[in-house]
């Protein structure tokens, strides 16, 4: 970040908010809101270096992407470390600047079902992931520094729906994890940052929704009692989270440092 974009004015808006130059790492990015900040990224200028194990989707995300620099796809399996480190090692052109952890999974289960293999899976993709991106990420970037920007959910700070107990306890550790990297490595030219979406309208929350609607009307209930809650009475699109992300990937969030960001239509505080 250059001296002139520290506060003092000077830059032009389209300067601040570019990307060019840069690229970004960009987790469970085949679908929903991780494509949705690929595209903005995109169009924003950023090199892209997308990540899911679903290579069918980012291979379409790929062809949308025509006319934007070609970007990097890997699949990779979030809840394997072991896959985690080969992918960092097999990355040329060193370290991206810019890491979004957005990968996750939200699987429904009443508490006393939930058994070790069930957790392991949901921390692992959901938290333990996002610590060993994000360590790989400093660890490469020590002397330069970066932008990690973290996806959370309003579960993590107000749960609402039923059997979500355990995706709660791993977005709230997200959000723990992220403040922690704030404080220790700020001074080493890291910018951490947390978003908090909630209510956002995506392939595989509808595909939840359907099959919920389906065997349990408690949740059916639940839905609906959020969705009246909602002070914008709208759910929100991708594209709504990919904005907020945008900006605290580029140089207009150059003092925005450790936050929690809700992107919620207003839920968290009716």
């Amino acid at each position: 970040m250059s001296e002139q974009n520290r506060g003092d004015g000077l830059s032009p808006l389209s300067e601040l908010i570019s990307l060019e130059d840069r690229r970004a790492i960009i987790t469970g990015s085949a679908s929903g809101i991780g494509r949705a900040i690929a595209l903005r990224f995109a169009e924003a200028g950023a090199s892209l270096v997308l990540v899911d194990v679903d290579m069918e989707g980012l291979r379409s995300l790929e062809t949308e992407m025509k006319g934007n620099t070609a970007p990097e796809l890997h699949r990779v399996d979030l809840s394997d470390k072991a896959e985690i480190d080969r992918f960092w090692e097999s990355l040329e052109g060193g370290p991206p600047e810019i890491l979004v952890n957005n990968a996750g999974i939200y699987p429904f289960k009443d508490f006393l079902e939930v058994d070790e293999e069930f957790l392991r899976r949901v921390m692992d993709v959901n938290l333990s992931s996002v610590l060993w991106m994000s360590q790989q990420m400093i660890r490469r970037r020590i002397d330069h520094g970066g932008v990690i920007i973290n996806i959370a959910s309003i579960e993590a700070l107000l749960p609402f729906m039923d059997h979500l107990s355990h995706y709660g306890a791993s977005k709230a550790g997200v959000i723990a994890l992220s403040r922690g990297l704030a404080r220790d490595y700020g001074k080493k030219g890291f910018r951490v940052n947390v978003l908090v979406p909630g209510g956002i309208v995506t392939p595989g929350t509808k595909g939840v929704a359907k099959s919920i609607a389906k065997l349990n009307l408690g949740l059916v209930m639940s839905g609906l009692e959020f969705r009246q809650r909602l002070p914008l009475r709208r759910a929100g699109k991708p594209d709504e989270i990919a904005l907020m992300a945008l900006v605290l990937a580029s140089d207009l969030s150059s003092y925005v440092h450790g936050a929690v960001i809700p992107v919620d239509g207003g839920f968290l505080s009716a």
